[in-house]
């Protein structure tokens, strides 16, 4: 205070001013601080809330990019979860724009910020070119999602194709089947009659002999009349009937058409006495041989062998279930039977 005063009565003090101009001047630039403080505060804030809402935003694009690619083995959500996307990106998109408005405001408030504003553009810019994959993304799928279609299509005119296909094939098989089946019929009708023509002359060219009968659709010879007994060796008379036999197959042979698959069989019987001694041990061993005894000798006479076929039954299928002696020799037999192959 004395230094003031004495300053004062040696002239014009401009020292009070000086420090009140000071003061104010501190006092601006502690409030422009403080203006600035504040300013960046809510910018951190803002910027910080920006950067939340981003990672947010990534961790939605992934959860989406996982559920599309589960899409491509689920056609029937694909468009469900597509739609969800696209709504997603609407909102980030949104969610950009009152973030760039912010900045912009900030902008307006706080030129100083103006570096930080420049950073979130260039985040938001950084956003946008994920969405934008996100989106190319999206288009890839719908493409796979309407090439499979297409696949699908495809697939389904293939088996419809193969359907129709299969049910003419079906067809067919079921026309081919009643054609050979009345073709069938028809050969054996044929060989049916031809049996009766071949029957009717062996009753002509033998006559009416006891020993020779028709039973059914075979021709019986009693065994009497080609074999002794117990043997298997055919004795000449039977070899007298069997040259008549052998030339009715022959005359048979040139008349029934080739095609007509046909053979006549030779059937070997015997009664039910059990064979004792001599080279055969059981009637099936004495019926076999004189079948075959038959079948070789028609073979000698000209026969064609792929029409001759040689069965022994034994005493195992009689025609007569007595058991006196008139039982026993009519189960003694040789049958033939013209046949189907």
């Amino acid at each position: 205070m004395p230094l003031a005063q004495g300053r004062r009565g040696g002239g014009m003090n401009y020292w009070p001013g000086f420090v009140d101009a000071l003061s104010t001047m501190l006092l601006v630039f502690i409030f422009l601080l403080s203006v600035f403080m504040l300013a960046q505060f809510f910018l951190s804030r803002e910027v910080s809330g920006k950067d939340t809402a981003l990672a947010s935003l990534n961790r939605r694009i992934e959860e989406l990019t996982s559920m599309l690619s589960l899409e491509r083995t689920q056609k029937g959500e694909a468009d469900t979860k597509v739609a969800t996307l696209s709504a997603t990106l609407a909102a980030s998109e949104e969610e950009q724009r009152k973030l760039r408005a912010a900045a912009d405001q900030q902008t307006s408030d706080a030129g100083v910020a103006d570096v930080r504003v420049a950073a979130a553009n260039s985040a938001l810019a950084s956003e946008q070119q994920v969405s934008a994959q996100a989106l190319a993304q999206v288009d890839a799928l719908n493409q796979q999602i309407i090439a499979l279609r297409k696949q699908l299509a495809a697939i389904q005119e293939a088996l419809d194709a193969s359907e129709t296909s299969n049910k003419d094939s079906q067809e067919k098989i079921a026309d081919l089947g009643e054609r050979l089946n009345v073709a069938l019929a028809q050969k054996v009708q044929e060989l049916s009659r031809y049996r009766s023509d071949f029957f009717g002359r062996l009753r002509q060219i033998l006559g009416s002999r006891p020993d020779i009968h028709v039973v059914g659709d075979r021709f019986v010879f009693d065994s009497s009349v080609l074999f002794d007994s117990a043997k298997a060796e055919i004795n000449p008379a039977g070899r007298q009937s069997l040259d008549t036999l052998a030339d009715a197959v022959k005359d048979l042979e040139r008349q029934i058409p080739p095609e007509i698959p046909w053979i006549l069989r030779i059937d070997g019987h015997t009664d039910s006495k059990a064979v004792t001694g001599g080279p055969f041990k059981s009637n099936w061993d004495l019926s076999a041989a004189r079948a075959i005894a038959v079948v070789q000798y028609l073979i000698s006479k000209g026969v064609e062998p792929t029409r001759l076929a040689a069965a022994g039954f034994g005493e195992f299928q009689p025609i007569d279930a007595g058991t006196d002696d008139a039982a026993l020799a009519r189960n003694r037999r040789i049958e033939l039977k013209l046949t189907e192959r």
